[in-house]
């Protein structure tokens, strides 16, 4: 898994499961519809909206993320969200709070897929 088109892959399908999720756990302020393919290219624009810009968002607010201990990431991570659904119309968050919370459990089910993914490798 140290290939980058690989990890690429699992960035993407995690972020469409993210999406997928928060979909069902917030729908009232984020709507998918009904189809897979909205979840996998909006999993695929956020995939690579955090691979091009988000890097360069927390390059420059480096002293927010630094003077909040690091909980100014939460907000990074919601405006990449917005971001998303605003290139993106079908994926659609109604505002900014609402983007927070998506990307809260597109972290949370980030960490999960990471832990699985790092405790098979360590059985190998």
């Amino acid at each position: 898994m140290h290939k980058p088109f690989a990890r690429f892959l699992i960035r993407w399908l995690v972020c469409g499961l993210g999406l997928w999720i928060a979909s069902a756990v917030l729908g009232k302020w984020v709507s998918i519809g009904n189809h897979v393919g909205v979840v996998l290219i909006g999993g695929l624009i956020l995939a690579v909206i955090n691979i091009v810009i988000k890097p360069i968002v927390v390059i420059l607010s480096l002293p927010a993320v630094l003077l909040s201990l690091g909980l100014f990431m939460i907000i990074i991570n919601g405006l990449m969200v917005y971001l998303a659904s605003r290139l993106y119309t079908p994926l659609h968050v109604t505002n900014f709070g609402a983007a927070i919370l998506v990307g809260m459990v597109i972290g949370l089910v980030n960490y999960l897929v990471t832990t699985i993914l790092e405790s098979q490798s360590n059985k190998q």
